[in-house]
């Protein structure tokens, strides 16, 4: 056989296979291997991304990760890892500050309030903490009857909120004005509104290790709050990286899908060699 005639034979069977290939390709997706009895050959590949919705960016602000996974993208694991790791770590340490504030709440009840009051109701996030920082209350009326005369003793909670008071609205919280004078008046209402009522009068000063464990506990219980919300902003970052992460994806492919559908890639070579004989 003429050496022109048989380079022309394969490559005209070189051509007809690389279409049929091709045709086939575009049909099913399939990728073909390498030519028979050699490592060269046609081969082709299609970028199978997975489809770009809105869903995934809304998917990845409920759930982080979510979207990632709709996207076919592997970090949607580390959004995932993430997400149960912090509401993890938020649930025991607001479990841990719970106990702690029924702790102390039920320490400064039995110990530090009983010999004062039968009911002892629970007092509010302010309370405490200035029970924390003095031992004592203090009265609420130094003599019972008539207008209320305030705790003269500023070691106590009560005594330094009417120092406070006299050094806002005195002119020298040493000396006092008239009672009838409106100074008096303004000072002696500021202390009425914030004073400790009898109902919440404490003293911790026969029980000096109670008090101790009590403020450890406080302490503890506002530490453990504390890391709870950091914990939450750890969620919320998560849950807004997530979904800037789909939203950057999905523009980006849209991007490119508008400008081509499929993208092919030709890899290895058509076997054209010849050995003179017409022989691979």
């Amino acid at each position: 056989m003429p050496i022109r005639t048989a380079i022309a034979q394969r490559a005209d069977a070189a051509i007809v296979t690389a279409r049929a290939s091709a045709r086939q390709l575009h049909e099913t997706g399939n990728v073909f291997g390498p030519a028979r009895g050699s490592g060269r050959g046609l081969r082709l590949a299609r970028d199978s991304a997975a489809p770009a919705t809105a869903w995934a960016v809304l998917a990845s602000a409920v759930v982080p990760g979510t979207g990632q996974a709709l996207l076919g993208q592997d970090r949607f694991i580390a959004y995932l890892a993430v997400e149960a790791f912090a509401w993890a770590r938020y649930r025991s340490d607001a479990r841990e500050g719970q106990r702690a504030r029924a702790s102390y709440r039920r320490l400064a009840s039995e110990v530090a309030r009983r010999p004062f009051s039968a009911t002892r109701p629970v007092g509010d996030f302010e309370y405490y903490e200035r029970m924390e920082k003095f031992a004592e209350s203090g009265v609420f009326d130094a003599i019972e009857g008539g207008t209320v005369e305030p705790e003269a003793d500023t070691t106590t909670a009560n005594g330094a909120i009417w120092l406070l008071a006299r050094q806002t609205y005195w002119a020298d919280p040493n000396v006092p004005p008239p009672v009838e004078t409106p100074e008096y008046a303004r000072a002696s209402a500021f202390y009425r509104e914030r004073a400790i009522r009898p109902d919440y009068r404490w003293s911790w000063s026969n029980a000096r290790l109670e008090y101790a464990e009590f403020r450890r506990t406080i302490r503890r219980s506002n530490n453990a709050y504390r890391t709870s919300l950091q914990d939450l902003g750890l969620v919320i970052a998560n849950h807004a990286l997530s979904t800037v992460d789909a939203f950057i994806t999905v523009r980006l492919r849209r991007q490119a899908d508008s400008r081509m559908t499929e993208r092919y890639e030709v890899f290895g070579a058509i076997p054209l060699w010849w050995d003179g004989a017409g022989r691979e």
